[in-house]
């Protein structure tokens, strides 16, 4: 196993080289006064990075040499567009190029139906992301793609649902060397409607007796799906403020419910 935990067919990945920044800087000059052997040289130093990438989805659901090509494809496109007036480094432009690329293999590879426009709505999400995070540096907020987008929270929760791989009921787990834990065993009995219904009405009744702080972070996290750093951007606070919170919010709630 290579260091980056990702086995390629015939590639030596601990032997990959990765080129310095001026390294970089001389390559890219050579390339766009038209040396071919330079940009190849580029996209050999930077192997690496679609290794760093990929080595997330080393889950044995998928192909690693298929989603080193098309990593390899982001990376190239990458080079044939960066220009260095850019004023960042080279990963910094090509990551979430890389990254879109095997993101958009591993959504078209999907074995679910998803209806067209639910399918659409997803690829302005994921274009308006790639493209905001080129531009600022940084991903843009729930908010702030529904307002570009107009499109409604609900729509942007479906949407990226969407793209989420299936889980078989008959997926392990838990094994800890005797029976195996599947999926199936942990799926509720909704059939006892009424003690659901008590534990909504006691949820509610203590959602409202919490500070109105601690409800609206809950609602945000849980209801509208905002990460942790989204809400403290707005809110003007760090993020462990946001997380000391929420986990405050979490145990006042369950302490009110007993």
């Amino acid at each position: 196993m290579s260091k980056y935990k990702v086995d390629i067919t015939g590639i030596n990945t601990n032997e990959l080289k990765v080129l310095k920044n001026e390294e970089m800087i001389e390559l890219f000059k050579r390339y766009q006064d038209g040396d071919l052997f330079a940009k190849e040289d580029i996209i050999n130093g930077n192997l690496k990075l679609v290794l760093s990438i990929i080595k997330k989805y080393n889950t044995g659901k998928y192909d690693m040499n298929d989603l080193f090509q098309i990593g390899c494809i982001g990376l190239i496109k990458a080079v044939d567009n960066f220009d260095m007036s850019f004023g960042v480094m080279f990963s910094t432009y090509a990551v979430p190029l890389i990254l879109g690329e095997v993101k958009r293999f591993i959504r078209d590879s999907t074995q679910v139906r998803v209806a067209r426009s639910i399918r659409d709505n997803a690829l302005k999400i994921l274009k308006f992301k790639d493209e905001y995070l080129l531009k600022n540096g940084i991903e843009p907020t729930n908010d702030e793609i529904c307002e570009s987008l107009e499109m409604t929270p609900y729509d942007l929760e479906l949407s990226l649902n969407s793209l989420k791989e299936p889980m078989s009921i008959f997926e392990p787990i838990y094994n800890d060397g005797g029976d195996t834990i599947y999926l199936a065993d942990q799926i509720a009995d909704i059939k006892n409607t009424n003690e659901d219904r008590d534990n909504l009405l006691s949820l509610r009744r203590a959602l409202m007796k919490i500070k109105d702080r601690e409800r609206n972070i809950l609602t945000d996290r849980y209801i509208v799906g905002k990460t942790q750093s989204e809400i403290a951007n707005e809110l003007g606070v760090s993020q462990a403020q946001v997380s000391r919170i929420e986990k405050s919010a979490i145990n006042n709630v369950k302490r009110l419910i007993k």
